[in-house]
C-alpha cells in the first residue's frame, strides 16, 4: 500500500487510453495531490469553499478532487453538459474559489459568468493552451506553483481536518428545479469505500482494474473510480469522452477490467448490438448460440435458487461460446458486473444471464454515498436490488397492505445534509438519522430489497389509481424492441398514453440524436414493406402496417396490465429521439420527466382534448 505510482499512457491498436496505476508507488500519487493542494492554497482556496471541476474523466479530475479535500475545501463536480447558468448556480452556491476546466469549450462557459462570481480567484485549464489572461492558469502552471511552495501551510490545514467534516459536494442532477448540494464527509467516503470493497471481496494490491467513463460529477463514479480504487490499490483507466456515444466497447477490449459498473443504457446498448449481430449470423451459428444461451440461462437460474447444475452442456457452452463473447466485449477478466443509477429490465438481465454474465444491481443515492444495497453472485434475486451493505439498515416506512412503502436507509454512509438548505434536509433526514429516499419498495423475509417505483414519479390517474410508470414502459419496450424511449403519461388524466421514440443514430460530436434510424429499425421497417430510413420519413409515410405493428405491440403489453387503469390507450411517435443535449435525458441517461411533459405539452394535451 505504500508503493504506488502514476504510470504513462498506454497505446494499443492505434488508440490511447490514459490511466493511473495506484499499485506501484503511492508516494508519487500522494505527492502530486499535495503539490496541487499547495497551489490551490496559494491561489486563494479558503476553508469550506469549493473547487469546482468541469471536465471529462481524467487524472487531473482525480488530482483536483483530492487536492481540494487536502487543502480543507470542498470538491464539487459540475456536469460537462451543464449550461453556463447551471454552472453559475453550482459555483455560486458552493462559494467556489477555484474552477478547474477541461478545455476551451468548458472555459467559455465560465468566462460568461466569471464577473458574477465574486469569490472566484482562479480558473485552471488542464488540456490545451489557456488564454494569456490574468487569473487563468494551465495545469503545468499550477503544478509548478505548488512545487515552489513549502509544506508548512498545507500541514497546518491537514492537522485541523476532522473525519466528520464535509469534504465533497455532489450536486443532484436537478430534474426538478435547481440541484441540491449533497454534503458528504470524509467518513462517508472512506467508510463506504472500505465496506463496498470488503463486500465485493476486493483484495488490495491484487491487480484490480477499472474503466472510468461515467460522469465523475455523479456520486457512483466518484465513489468507485476515485475512492474505491484508492482503497484497493487498483488501476484506473480513462475512457474516451465519446464512451457513452459508442466507443466504450473499444476501451473495454483494450483494458479488460476486473470490475465494471454500467448504467442501464450502457447494458441496453451492448444488448442491442449483440442481438443485431446475432440476427445476421448464419443458421448454424444461430443454432449454436440458442443452444448455449439455453444452458447458460438454466445454469444461472438454478444457481440463484441454490441448485448446483454444472452440467456438461453448460461447461461446453462456457468453453465454446461464453468465453469468446466475454473476450469480444473486453469482459473476460471481469469478476463483478454491476448495474447502477436505475433499474434494468428483467428481459435484458435474463439475456445477459444466458451469456453467463450476472448483472448485479446496486441501489443507492447521492445521499447514501452511492451504494446502500448491492447484489453479488451469492446474494442475488433477479428482480431485487440486493441486500443492505454490512453496517447499514433498511426499513419500509408506512407500508400498505401489499407491504410496499417508502424505502428508508440508515448508516455511516448517510450524508450530512444539503448545503444551505435546512428545509430539504429536515424533509429527507428524520430525527433518528433515517434517510427517506422517496422510492417505493418492499423487503422480503430474507432481507432482499425490491424497488417498485418512486413517489414523485407515480402517476395518479383521475380515478385515483397509483401507476408506477417504469414497469409499463419496460413492458412496451420489450414488445417493441426498435423503440429507444417510452414515456408514460397519465397523471391526473382519465387514461394512460405514451410518447414513443425510435432508435436513431447519434451525432458523435454533439451527442444529439439524428433523424436516421438504426439498421435494426430499418430491417424492421423493410419487413413491413416500408422504405423509410428516417423518423421524418416514417411520420410522412404514415404506413398503415407500421402503425398497426406498433399498436399490436401496445396491445400485447396491455394484456400484461394488472388493471384496466394501467392499459395504454393512445400513443404518438415523437420526431426525434431523446438525448442529453436536447434536454430529455440527465447526465446518467435517466428520463427527465418534468422536462419531457413540459416540452411536449401540446402533444400530450391533444391526447385528451376529445375525451
Amino acid at each position: 500500500m505504500n508503493k504506488w505510482v502514476t504510470q504513462p499512457d498506454i497505446t494499443h491498436g492505434g488508440m490511447t487510453v490514459s490511466h493511473i496505476s495506484l499499485l506501484c508507488h503511492r508516494e508519487e500519487y500522494r505527492t502530486t495531490v499535495r503539490t496541487c493542494s499547495k497551489a490551490f492554497l496559494k491561489l486563494g482556496l479558503k476553508r469550506y469553499h469549493s473547487v469546482c471541476i468541469l471536465g471529462f474523466n481524467s487524472p487531473e479530475w482525480f488530482i483536483s478532487d483530492l487536492a481540494a479535500i487536502h487543502a480543507g475545501g470542498f470538491a464539487a463536480g459540475i456536469y460537462t453538459t451543464n449550461s453556463p447558468e447551471a454552472c453559475y448556480y453550482c459555483a455560486e452556491n458552493s462559494r467556489a474559489n477555484i474552477i478547474v476546466v477541461e478545455d476551451q469549450k468548458q472555459l467559455d462557459k465560465i468566462l460568461q459568468i466569471r464577473e458574477r462570481l465574486p469569490e472566484l480567484k482562479a480558473i485552471i485549464q488542464y488540456t490545451g493552451t489557456p488564454p494569456d489572461t490574468p487569473g487563468i492558469y494551465s495545469w503545468d502552471d499550477v503544478m509548478k506553483m505548488g512545487r515552489e511552495e513549502s509544506d508548512e501551510r498545507l500541514e497546518q490545514v491537514l492537522r485541523t481536518i476532522a473525519i466528520n467534516e464535509c469534504c465533497t459536494l455532489v450536486y443532484t442532477s436537478g430534474t426538478m428545479g435547481n440541484p441540491k448540494a449533497v454534503m458528504l464527509s470524509h467518513d462517508n467516503l472512506t467508510w463506504s469505500a472500505h465496506v463496498v470493497g470488503e463486500y465485493l471481496h476486493l483484495v488490495p494490491g491484487s491487480g484490480e482494474s477499472l474503466v472510468s467513463f461515467l460522469p465523475l460529477s455523479h456520486v457512483a463514479a466518484q465513489s468507485v473510480d476515485i475512492h474505491l480504487a484508492l482503497f484497493e490499490a487498483g488501476t484506473v483507466y480513462f475512457a474516451d469522452k465519446d464512451a457513452l456515444k459508442g466507443s466504450l466497447v473499444n476501451t473495454l477490449q483494450e483494458v479488460r477490467p476486473t470490475r465494471f459498473l454500467g448504467v442501464p443504457r450502457v447494458w441496453e446498448k451492448i444488448y442491442e448490438k449483440m442481438t443485431r449481430i446475432g440476427s445476421q449470423n448464419g443458421s448454424i451459428k444461430r443454432s449454436i448460440a440458442t443452444w448455449a444461451k439455453g444452458h447458460g440461462l438454466q445454469h444461472n437460474l438454478d444457481k440463484i435458487k441454490g441448485i448446483d447444475s454444472n452440467s456438461l452442456g453448460y461447461s461446453l457452452a462456457s468453453l465454446l461460446v461464453f468465453s469468446k463473447i466475454k473476450k469480444a466485449l473486453g469482459l473476460d477478466r471481469c469478476k463483478t458486473f454491476l448495474n447502477g443509477a436505475a433499474p434494468l429490465s428483467i428481459e435484458i438481465k435474463k439475456y445477459f444471464l444466458s451469456l453467463d454474465i450476472l448483472l448485479c444491481d446496486a441501489y443507492g443515492m447521492s445521499e447514501t454515498t452511492a451504494g446502500h444495497t448491492v447484489s453479488r453472485d451469492d446474494i442475488f434475486r433477479l428482480t431485487s436490488a440486493g441486500k443492505s451493505l454490512p453496517g447499514t439498515k433498511t426499513k419500509i416506512y408506512n407500508p400498505g397492505q401489499d407491504q410496499q412503502g417508502e424505502v428508508c436507509m440508515w448508516g455511516r454512509h448517510i450524508f450530512m445534509g444539503y448545503l444551505n438548505n435546512e428545509l430539504n434536509t429536515s424533509e429527507s433526514l428524520d430525527e433518528e438519522g433515517w434517510l427517506h429516499s422517496g422510492d417505493i419498495g418492499q423487503l422480503d423475509e430474507e432481507g432482499f430489497l425490491y424497488i417498485t417505483g418512486r413517489i414523485k414519479e407515480l402517476l395518479i390517474t383521475a380515478g385515483g389509481e397509483n401507476i408506477p410508470p417504469v414497469i409499463i414502459e419496460d413492458v412496451i419496450k420489450n414488445e417493441l424492441p426498435f423503440l429507444s424511449n417510452v414515456t408514460l403519461i397519465g397523471d391526473q388524466r382519465k387514461f394512460l398514453s405514451v410518447l414513443l421514440t425510435f432508435k436513431t443514430n447519434i451525432n458523435m460530436e454533439t451527442g444529439e440524436a439524428l433523424d436516421e434510424v438504426t439498421s435494426e429499425v430499418k430491417d424492421w421497417l423493410t419487413s413491413l414493406g416500408s422504405k423509410a430510413s428516417t423518423v421524418s420519413q416514417i411520420l410522412e409515410e404514415n404506413s398503415e402496417k407500421v402503425m398497426a405493428a406498433i399498436q399490436q405491440g401496445i396491445d400485447r403489453a396491455n394484456t400484461k396490465a394488472i388493471s384496466n387503469a394501467q392499459k395504454v390507450q393512445k400513443y404518438t411517435i415523437l420526431p426525434k429521439d431523446f438525448s442529453i443535449p436536447s434536454g430529455e435525458l440527465g447526465p446518467t441517461l435517466k428520463l427527465k420527466r418534468s422536462f419531457i411533459t413540459a416540452k411536449y405539452s401540446d402533444i400530450i394535451e391533444s391526447f385528451y382534448q376529445s375525451t
